[in-house]
C-alpha cells in the first residue's frame, strides 16, 4: 500500500506518517507538504491529482478544512484514492459527507474526522450508546484547559471559529444552529459532576444520522476563567471587533482590557468532570465512556495523528462512500490498537440511572 501523508511535515501529519509506516501492508509513505518531502500546492488541481494518482490512500491533515477539505477529497475521488482526514469543522464535514455518492460510484473509501475529537470521541460514544436499547441524548467532551501548544496557530484559529457565530447541535431530534459556549450541567454515572460548555464540532452533525438522538452536543471541559475569557473573545468576534485570526492572537497573548472584562463573567466550572468522555442516555439509563491518559491528551499532535493512522489499519473493511468515524471504524479494535501505543489508554465504562 502506497500512502501519501498530505501535510506530513507538520506535527500531526508526522505522527500519522510515522505510525502508518509501521502498519502491515504499508510499503511506502510519501511525505507531501508545501515545505518539504514531495512538494505540493493543493490549490493547484493538476499538481494535487498528479500526487494522488499513484497512491492507494491519502492521509489528509491539511487545514483549515473549510478551505481545503473538499478540494482534497474531490481529487481523491477523481484519482480513485482512498481517503482519511482529521476534519474538525462542522460546516465542511457537511460538505464532505455530501460527496458520499461520488465516492461510492468511484469505489473510494473515505472516513472524515478521524482524529481525537472528532474521531476517538465518536468511538467512545459508540461504546456508551451500544449499552442502551434506545438513545435519547449523546454528548462528547474534550479538554480545553490551556495546556495546548500556543504555537499551533491554525488550531487556535479553528478554536476561535468554533466558539463564535453559531454552531450545529441536535435539539428535539433535529439539527439546529445555536450560539456556542452554552452551559450544560452534568452528573455522570461515575459520580463526577460539573458544567461543560458547547463548542462547534462535527459530532452532533454525524450523530444525528448514526444514533438518531433527541439531543447531541460537543462540549469543552475547561476552567471557569478560560470560559469567561473565551466568551469575551466570542463577543468581540461576533460584533466585528476581532477576526478569528486576531482573536487567536488575543488568546495566546491576553490583553489587560479583555482580562478585566472576563472578570465580570461568572460561568460555572467543570467541577470533577473527566477531561475526555462520551455520555449516552436513554430508557432511564445513562452510560459514560471515558479515556483518562494525561500524556496522550496533553499532546495534541499525538492525540490527533495516532487515531488517523490507526483507522488506516481498518480501511479495508470500510465500504465505499464517505463515512463518519462511528459509522465505519470498529471501536473495540481501535482502542485495542491504541493501547498498544499507550498501554494506559483504555476506556472505562460507567453505568447508572438517568
Amino acid at each position: 500500500m502506497r500512502v501519501v501523508a498530505l501535510g506530513g511535515a507538520g506535527a500531526t501529519g508526522a505522527v500519522a506518517a510515522r505510525v502508518a509506516a509501521n502498519l502491515p501492508r504499508v510499503r511506502e509513505v510519501v511525505i507531501a507538504d508545501r515545505a518539504g518531502g514531495a512538494r505540493v500546492d493543493i490549490t493547484d488541481e493538476k499538481s494535487l491529482r498528479d500526487l494522488l494518482k499513484d497512491a492507494d490512500v491519502v492521509l489528509n491533515t491539511v487545514g483549515p478544512f473549510y478551505r481545503y477539505g473538499t478540494t482534497v477529497l474531490r481529487a481523491a475521488i477523481d484519482t480513485g484514492t482512498h481517503y482519511l482526514d482529521i476534519c474538525d469543522d462542522w460546516q465542511p464535514t457537511r460538505d464532505l459527507l455530501a460527496l458520499d455518492g461520488s465516492a461510492r460510484a468511484a469505489g473510494v473509501r473515505a472516513v472524515v474526522g478521524m482524529g481525537a475529537s472528532p474521531g476517538a470521541s465518536n468511538l467512545l460514544a459508540v461504546l456508551a450508546a451500544r449499552e442502551l436499547t434506545d438513545v435519547d441524548e449523546v454528548h462528547t467532551a474534550w479538554p480545553a484547559d490551556g495546556d495546548g501548544d500556543p504555537a499551533a496557530t491554525a488550531a487556535v484559529v479553528h478554536w476561535m471559529l468554533q466558539i463564535s457565530g453559531r454552531i450545529a447541535v441536535v435539539e428535539r431530534g433535529a439539527i439546529t444552529e445555536r450560539p456556542p459556549l452554552r452551559p450544560l450541567e452534568l452528573t455522570l454515572p461515575s459520580g463526577a459532576t460539573g458544567t461543560a460548555h458547547t463548542v462547534g464540532h462535527p459530532e452532533p452533525l454525524t450523530f444525528h444520522t448514526t444514533f438518531r438522538p433527541r439531543a447531541a452536543t460537543t462540549l469543552m471541559v475547561a476552567p471557569a476563567a478560560t470560559i469567561a475569557y473565551l466568551d469575551v473573545l466570542r463577543h468581540d468576534i461576533d460584533t466585528g471587533r476581532l477576526t478569528p485570526d486576531t482573536a487567536a492572537r488575543a488568546l495566546v497573548r491576553p490583553t489587560p482590557g479583555r482580562v478585566l472584562r472576563s472578570l465580570t463573567r461568572h460561568p460555572a466550572g467543570p467541577g470533577t468532570l473527566p477531561r475526555f468522555f462520551a455520555l449516552a442516555t436513554g430508557g432511564g439509563h445513562a452510560v459514560e465512556a471515558r479515556l483518562d491518559h494525561p500524556t496522550l491528551l496533553d499532546d495534541m499532535a499525538e492525540a490527533t495523528g495516532l487515531p488517523l493512522a490507526l483507522a488506516l489499519a481498518q480501511l479495508d473493511s470500510v465500504p465505499p462512500g464517505v463515512h463518519a468515524p462511528e459509522a465505519a471504524i470498529d471501536p473495540d479494535r481501535f482502542f485495542h490498537d491504541l493501547a498498544r501505543h499507550h498501554p494506559d489508554a483504555v476506556p472505562t465504562i460507567h453505568r447508572g440511572r438517568r
